[in-house]
């Protein structure tokens, strides 16, 4: 890869979100659930192709850092293009699910039990 290569490579993630370096929500984590509305929302501006690309790829549940390596784009970048069309209605986000913080000591037990036996 020559210097312009590299450069420029640099530069497009930048001018994908209009130079913007935040998210316009708090909604996405690594392990958010992004999905595609079905049928798309008519009206409003067309998508971008990065968009339409997030939303092909969306077409099944998938979690932002999946998307982020599908697109070979920083999670950042991605973060804010899910903002845009999470806002046009065009996809939705569920929260991961929630883990019990509590220990269940005899699972935790049969766990050790088990590799023990090993």
């Amino acid at each position: 890869m020559n210097g312009s290569d590299a450069a420029g490579r640099l530069v497009r993630p930048f001018t994908l979100i209009g130079g913007r370096t935040r998210p316009s929500r708090a909604d996405f984590t690594l392990l958010t659930l992004v999905t595609a509305v079905e049928p798309q929302p008519d009206g409003g501006k067309r998508p971008q192709p990065e968009h339409a690309r997030i939303l092909r790829l969306c077409a099944r549940p998938v979690v932002v850092a999946e998307l982020a390596a599908h697109l070979d784009l920083p999670v950042s970048v991605v973060v804010i293009m899910l903002c845009d069309l999470l806002e046009a209605g065009r996809i939705t986000a569920q929260a991961p699910r929630q883990i019990s913080r509590t220990t269940d000591m005899g699972l935790l037990q049969k766990v050790r039990d088990g590799l023990g036996r090993l």
